[in-house]
């Protein structure tokens, strides 16, 4: 049975139905559930584990492949992309997760919102890094030290923010030969032009993605785009 929407999105819809209506969060979770046909949010969340996006996005994604995770805010990408890095690393891979975005307790909130910590009940571990010093070189220097198998890149646009480090098109293009040298799957966050909401589409493409800077988006294998609950996995 498919949900109307990702599992974050119904989780803050309990929420809110808690707040307004002064009930138990598990309680609106329940009733969440129950309007998706289970009987719990148990069923549901078990079902969810199944069939959920992430681990749609993980089966797609090749050794060696790239893969570009674009929305605009507030669509879950972020949340996604570490539900990537978490599957990732419980199915035994070495998972490192980079952000030039979140710190550290923005990260751990969001690790909270998927049910858990990193290294503890249910999580297994993988790397979180948020140094202020990430670019390609930076990541595949650390991602050579820790043997890291899949990598997440939080986000694309802010790897060349830092006039220090090289344009945004060399760094893509290291990262594409780091990637298929070492057999490293990688997902790259990204934000879409604000121009998107514009247009009747109900769904980002490739021609949405926000560039600062100019940056050849062919060599990038697949991608990923979410908006209002629905999500499309197209390959480039």
């Amino acid at each position: 049975m498919q949900i109307s929407a990702p599992i974050y999105h119904l989780k803050r819809r309990a929420k809110r139905m808690s707040k307004e209506q002064n009930i138990p969060l598990h309680a609106a979770l329940d009733r969440i559930a129950q309007d998706e046909g289970y009987r719990a949010w148990s069923h549901l969340s078990a079902a969810y584990s199944e069939q959920s996006p992430a681990k749609t996005i993980l089966d797609a994604l090749h050794p060696s492949e790239m893969l570009l995770l674009g929305a605009r805010p507030q669509m879950g990408k972020t949340v996604l992309a570490l539900e990537l890095a978490v599957l990732a690393s419980k199915q035994g891979e070495r998972a490192r997760f980079y952000t030039l975005d979140y710190t550290q307790a923005d990260v751990n909130k969001q690790l909270a919102a998927l049910g858990g910590n990193v290294g503890g009940n249910g999580f297994a571990p993988f790397g979180i890094d948020t140094s202020d010093e990430i670019s390609a070189a930076y990541i595949m220097e650390t991602a050579e030290q820790h043997a890291a198998t899949f990598i997440v890149v939080d986000y694309l646009q802010l790897l060349d923010q830092n006039r220090n480090h090289p344009l945004l098109q060399d760094q893509l293009a290291r990262l594409r030969i780091f990637a298929t040298q070492t057999e490293t799957r990688i997902v790259l966050v990204s934000q879409i032009d604000r121009q998107f909401d514009l247009t009747a589409r109900p769904i980002p493409e490739i021609a949405d993605v926000r560039l600062p800077n100019p940056a050849d988006l062919g060599l990038i294998d697949k991608a990923c785009f979410l908006h209002e609950g629905a999500m499309d996995l197209v390959t480039l």
